[in-house]
């Protein structure tokens, strides 16, 4: 499973890209259930953010989906937080 993000917005307005490969990883099944829980709770167009927050744009194998902040589910905020702290 290939896991994508990218953060924008922010005070600074930086972007912020980072991947995940899930193959061979001992955790993969991890991954995997957050993902799609993530999946799940986001939403098929670019969310409403608030000034000055991050939002995000997360896709798995293909599937993309949006959340913004301060409105991420509990799953998106992890799964963003390690992908964008693991990931290439």
């Amino acid at each position: 499973m290939r896991i994508q993000v990218t953060r924008t917005g922010g005070f600074a307005g930086i972007e912020r890209r980072a991947e995940v490969d899930t193959s061979g990883r001992p955790d993969a099944d991890e991954w995997h259930a957050l993902a799609e829980k993530a999946l799940a709770d986001g939403r098929g167009a670019p969310a409403a953010g608030v000034p000055d927050g991050f939002n995000y744009e997360i896709t798995v194998d293909g599937r993309t989906v949006y959340a913004a902040d301060p409105r991420l589910t509990e799953e998106q905020r992890r799964l963003v937080s390690r992908v964008l702290k693991e990931g290439a």
